[in-house]
């Protein structure tokens, strides 16, 4: 298991994601307002970014009324502040990469939330650009084992829908896709018949690094700090997550 998916690094933390339910549809919400604005579209057929931010927000539960309710607010006089997407870069212990995406109507506000995340996590924000150039935009389709083809079937599903690459996770198989073929991959997988739990751009780590569980442990104490801003919508690492590591972090 190379485990260095959002999905997989958020799997054990499953409880914590329910008890901060409200701030995870805010968040949800607020990229899918953000790109049926910049989309300029408001129906996911003509809007690509649309369309991936509406299946990433069904992939943790987020009601179709809150969806619509979403991208009505784009195209509302009472819209509220226009937001930008802002990315911060820096490190972890033992040297880990953190990917940072934001979405802002205030940069000075969300720069103070996460350098100060960084500080107390025991990290360093770094320039823009230092380690950037370690992940990759991905498409990432999750299929529950449960009720799925056998991996070998599922393999020549997914060569067949256009897909890159099928990874065993635990519970769940992941299918890795270039960043514009995910929505047709998805489609094409489930018009072969193959049940989709979720679907969502990535940003991927090129060579994941390995890791003991006391820099994991740090590492996603910093991962939480960053997160509790409301400001911050997704954070990366480069690190390997085996299936070790994640049972550890479940004790």
């Amino acid at each position: 298991m190379s485990g260095h998916s959002k999905w997989a690094t958020t799997k054990h933390r499953k409880a914590a994601v329910d008890a901060k339910r409200s701030k995870l549809f805010s968040k949800l919400s607020r990229v899918i307002t953000v790109a049926a604005k910049v989309g300029g579209d408001p129906n996911p057929e003509n809007n690509a970014s649309l369309a991936a931010a509406i299946e990433k927000a069904r992939g943790y539960s987020l009601p179709k009324d809150k969806i619509k309710t979403a991208i009505d607010k784009a195209f509302s006089s009472a819209a509220g502040g226009n937001f930008e997407e802002v990315i911060y870069e820096g490190y972890g212990s033992g040297g880990i990469a953190i990917y940072v995406e934001a979405l802002t109507d205030n940069r000075n506000r969300t720069a103070a939330d996460v350098r100060s995340a960084f500080t107390k996590g025991g990290g360093s924000l770094g320039a823009t650009g230092s380690v950037a150039f370690q992940f990759e935009r991905r498409g990432e389709i999750i299929i529950e084992k449960a009720g799925a083809p056998d991996e070998e079937e599922l393999l020549m599903a997914v060569m067949e829908a256009g897909g890159d690459d099928l990874e065993d996770n635990d519970e769940e198989f992941i299918v890795v896709t270039a960043a514009n073929d995910l929505m047709s991959v998805k489609k094409a997988l489930e018009a072969a018949g193959v049940a989709v739990q979720g679907a969502e751009l990535s940003m991927r780590a090129h060579t994941p690094v390995a890791v003991t569980l006391e820099t994991v442990k740090k590492v996603m104490r910093l991962i939480d700090n960053l997160e509790d801003s409301d400001d911050v919508q997704d954070v990366y690492h480069n690190m390997e997550m085996t299936e070790e590591l994640a049972a550890a972090l479940d004790d």
